[in-house]
Formats: C-alpha cells, structure tokens, sequence
C-alpha cells in the first residue's frame, strides 16, 4: 500500500479544535472491518469521546495519552459501542473515504494496520510511529512498520477529503461537571503561561509551554519539546517575542496559542523560538523571521553560532572523533561542517549523521556506496570516512534546498574511469525528503566539473549526460546502479561496459534513457 493511496483523506488543520477530528480520522481506519461508512464513523467518533479527560487533554503529554487510549479502542471495540449510536450518527460530515480504503485496511493485521495509518494518513515520521507501537506493547515495532510499507495498494475509485475538521464532540450529557473538572485542572495545569494580560486593542498571542518530562510520559513529539534556555521564564522577553510574532505582516503572523520552545542567549544575542504548527518564529532584538518547520520531532534546530537545540531525548552528541559534544540545557556546542561552503556532516545523535544542508533544521544525512543493492527497510546509519568524505563534497555542489529537509540520501550507484583519456568520476542519486512528506530525487556527476544530470529513480537509478572528452569530442554517457543495465535511444555507436554507455551523436539531441 502506497503513501499516495491516502493522501486525500488528510485534512489540514484550521484551528486546534481540529485536533478532536484528527483523533476521529485516526480511529475510523484502526477500527477492523468493513461495514456502513457511516456507523464506522459514529464509533469512532463515540470512542473519541470517550477518552476525554478535560481540559488536561490540551497539553501536548495530554494529547499523546489521549492517542495511545484512542488506538487501544479501536483496535479492538467492545460490541456495546454500536447500541445507542444516534447522538454520534448527526451531523456527518458531507464525503467520507472510498469504501475501497477501509476494505484494504481490514485485510491487515491490527497493528499493522496502525502503523499505516499513522504513518501514511497521519504523516508522522517513522521515529513516532516507532515510539507509539512501542506504548501499544509491540515487541517488535520494525518488524510491524515493514509488513505497514509492504502492503499492496488498494483499488481506488473515488478518491475523496475525509471532512473531519469541523467534527466536534458530541455532548450527550450534562457539561456542568466538565465546567467543574476544568476549573480545578486549570490550577494544576503543567503548561506555563509565558505572556501578561493581553491590551484588547493590540495583537496578542500566548506563549505556552510543554512539562519538562512531558515527553518521557507520552509520545514524542514536537508538542513535548520543553522550553528551554535561560530567558524561557522572562516574560518580558518572551512577552516582546510574541507581540512580535503576533503583529507581522498577513500570512508570517499568528494568533490565539503558540509553543516556546526556546529563550536565551547564544554567544551573546537574545534570541527566542516559537512554534505555530508546522511554522517557526525566530525573534531577536534586530527582528522576526518565520520559518517552514515540519513535523519530525527529533530534527535538531539550528541556533546560531553552529549550535542546535536537541530533542528533549537525545542526550548524547559525538563528533566525527568520537568524542562527545557538550550539550547544555539541550544545546550543543558549536558543531560546524568541515567544508567551505559551510553544508555538510555534522555529528552523530545515536544511530544517526545529522548534517547542515541549509535550513532551520539539521538533516539526517545516508550514504550508500556503488556496491548497495536497495531492499527491505532504509533504515538510518551513522556515516563512515568515506559517507563523510562523500556528503562534504556533495553538499556544497548540490544546490541549496528551497524548505526543510528531514533526510537526505546519496547513493553513488556508479564509480570509474571516464573514456577517451578522462578521470575518475562518481555517478550519485540523492533524495531529498522534506519535512512536509515530499521527496525530490536528482542525479550528478561527479568529475573535473561537476553537473547535474537531471532526475533519478533513488531505488533504480540511471542517468546520462552529453560530456567533452579531454580531446574536445562529445560523448554521450550513461550510467545504472547495480544489476542495470541503461539502454539509450538517440543517439550512435553505444557500447556499454561495466554498467557505463558510452555513445556518439548530435550533441545535445534528446535521447530517451532506460535501464533494464
């Protein structure tokens, strides 16, 4: 089953509120079989109601517990949920998704079935789907996201948008005890409250906080992210930071509530970080500045100076040395590239190389050498010298990233001695994917002057360019990954030795590349 089958059953998320209809998405496809569209939907949305709890279910900790209860009932829904389902039958929203998506998803196993919900209708990043089968009690979380990616695609026949946004509890009991049971949270409430008493006649926009361990009682996300830094209880400071924010300009501003994440000073400047969604603010003294930000909840955010603040959970930084790197309050010590256009590897944060490829976010960095074969799950690896050595070139050559990058993987597929008196060369896919989901792929060769040689498959790579000889003749040069073979049409006299065509012809003449 492919990520693209779902796609439009996802909503964005207007205002907070929407959260409620997230949690109704997520149990509609978790609940197992098939049936009426419409009753699925009301028992999802009865189980959503109840796992409320008040109030505390605002907190980011709140939020990840209400999940987790909201996926353990609809793995496996009590019979007794479908007597009396008329409150939750009004009031559906006006499409609902392709029977044909539901019927794909039951054939799975349940935990299965959860896995591709959360990572292909939910968009989270494969390290929360990881954590939160792990809260569900899977022993073996990998195992579960590998059999989630492997399912095949279902038939669909009308792919619809799953309304969901403007669901809203149903209320079918009195809301005076409720009232009562939030009075009393609102005193323990663990979120901090950064801004004073708003001017009505002014923008305003509250800052609030995320519990310290927030994230060690729930799930990992970026709504567990701590503020942190030595100005985070300065409500001066943070107050001026969210006025800021608040009276930008249309479309860069926001309003009602946003996430601290960070106060304080690196190397001598204020500086304050403010999430909004999937946006950033970065406010200094000087100005305001916002920022795509996605969603993956471990990506370190750069400071300045090369620090980056860390995920709450990731607690120990190495250098290329193995040394560790100083952390403080979750901040590094200045950690730069070994390059002079300042992109490439950074430091190791466990089993992975984050580097800087430009951005507000450090970048999980992959490297795959000319002998890999694709197969099974990608998993992130720490790079060695020759990943290393490999990314501090690429980096600087490949072009800067228009938004947030999460991973980014080179494969040099192809690696030789380039014909008629030419050097060695390296032929590399690298894929970008972006924090928002989407992934881009391109290739480059990798000699006396490098070039990029158009768009690549990152799991069947091929690739050719019209290349000057040292004795000014034109060639056409093809190259594939292991077990390929490219085949080239448009052009003459092709010969093709170990995995590289080399042929004549008109140079620049479009030729039609496959590789079989």
């Amino acid at each position: 089953m492919t990520e693209d089958v779902l796609t439009n059953t996802r909503m964005e998320s207007p205002t907070p509120n929407s959260a409620y209809g997230d949690l109704v998405r997520m149990a509609y496809f978790v609940l197992p079989g098939t049936g009426k569209r419409i009753y699925r939907l009301a028992v999802a949305r009865r189980i959503v109601d109840a796992t409320a709890r008040g109030p505390r279910d605002r907190s980011p900790a709140g939020l990840a517990r209400r999940r987790t209860r909201v996926l353990r009932r609809a793995l496996r829904p009590s019979r007794r949920l479908h007597i009396g389902l008329g409150p939750w039958l009004r009031a559906l929203p006006a499409r609902l998704p392709d029977p044909a998506l539901t019927a794909a998803l039951a054939k799975l196993d349940p935990y299965v079935r959860v896995a591709y919900v959360l990572r292909h209708v939910e968009g989270l990043p494969g390290y929360a789907v990881h954590d939160q089968l792990v809260e569900l009690g899977v022993r073996d979380p990998r195992k579960v996201m590998r059999a989630a990616d492997a399912a095949p695609p279902p038939a669909v026949r009308r792919p619809e948008r799953f309304e969901t946004a403007m669901l809203r509890p149903v209320r079918n009991r009195s809301v005076l005890p409720l009232a009562a049971a939030a009075v009393l949270t609102a005193v323990l409430v663990t979120a901090l409250v950064m801004t004073e008493r708003p001017d009505p006649r002014v923008p305003h926009l509250r800052l609030v906080s995320a519990a310290p361990g927030a994230w060690a009682h729930g799930a990992r996300t970026l709504d567990a992210w701590p503020a942190r830094g030595d100005l985070a209880r300065d409500r001066a400071f943070t107050g001026r930071a969210a006025e800021a924010w608040a009276s930008a300009p249309p479309g860069g501003r926001a309003d009602g509530t946003a996430q601290l994440l960070y106060a304080g000073r690196v190397d001598g400047t204020l500086l304050a970080l403010m999430r909004h969604g999937d946006r950033m603010a970065r406010y200094t003294p000087e100005g305001l500045k916002v920022v795509g930000l996605g969603k993956d909840p471990s990506a370190p955010i750069a400071l300045d100076g090369g620090r980056y603040l860390l995920a709450p959970w990731d607690t120990h930084a190495e250098t290329f040395t193995g040394d560790r790197l100083a952390i403080s309050h979750g901040v590094t010590a200045p950690a730069q590239a070994d390059t002079e256009c300042g992109r490439g590897p950074l430091f190791h944060l466990g089993s992975r190389t984050f580097g800087h490829l430009a951005g507000p976010r450090a970048t999980v960095l992959t490297y795959h050498s000319p002998a890999y074969r694709p197969g099974g799950e990608e998993r992130p690896a720490r790079l060695g010298k020759e990943g290393r050595k490999f990314w501090n070139h690429l980096a600087c050559v490949t072009s800067r990233p228009d938004r947030p990058v999460s991973e980014a993987m080179a494969w040099n597929f192809w690696s030789g001695d380039l014909p008629a008196g030419g050097e060695s060369a390296d032929w590399v896919c690298t894929r970008l994917t972006y924090a928002d989901g989407a992934t881009t792929a391109d290739a480059m060769l990798l000699e006396a002057r490098d070039r990029a040689t158009g768009g690549c498959d990152a799991r069947r790579p091929v690739s050719g360019t019209w290349w000057q000889a040292p004795n000014d003749r034109w060639y056409y040069l093809a190259a594939a990954g292991p077990g390929l073979v490219p085949h080239a049409e448009g052009v003459h006299r092709s010969r093709t030795r170990k995995r590289l065509l080399t042929a004549t012809g008109t140079r620049n003449a479009p030729v039609e590349l496959t590789a079989r």
